[in-house]
């Protein structure tokens, strides 16, 4: 041992290799994002369409409303309605707008035969869109 030098052992190498870790995570993140956009890029169709004046925009599809109550009593779009009613307002829904959605809401305690009548009506009438609406379950 000499004055003011210290001995060290033996060394650790340094080590030489290339650390890839860091690469592959900028590598995995740059997939990510081409996974991501790549469908939105690709989706997204320019058209330049021409310009007409009896042109106008499609109306969207609406819906009409039929509720049946505990007694039976059928009501369009929240308002009383006979049989008779029923039958004339949902044809004149089917001539308005042949695409017009029957919203069906039937209490749970009205017969099943009540609710056939009125999908029966409509499907005379020409509706051939018919959804029951309920209510979700609650926990």
């Amino acid at each position: 041992m000499t004055f003011g030098r210290l001995e060290r052992g033996s060394q650790a190498a340094p080590i030489s290799e290339i650390n890839v870790t860091p690469l592959v995570d900028v590598l995995l993140v740059l997939v990510v994002i081409l996974l991501v956009t790549a469908p939105l890029l690709a989706s997204a169709l320019r058209l330049d369409l021409p310009q007409a004046a009896g042109t106008r925009p499609a109306d969207a599809p609406r819906f009409l409303s039929v509720s049946i109550d505990a007694q039976g009593q059928r009501f369009v779009n929240d308002q009383p309605a006979s049989a008779a009613q029923l039958s004339e307002r949902l044809a004149q829904a089917a001539r308005d707008n042949p695409d017009v959605e029957l919203r069906l809401r039937a209490d749970q305690s009205v017969p099943y035969g009540r609710v056939a009548e009125v999908m029966g009506a409509a499907q005379q009438a020409g509706l051939a869109r018919i959804a029951f609406v309920a209510e979700p379950v609650k926990p």
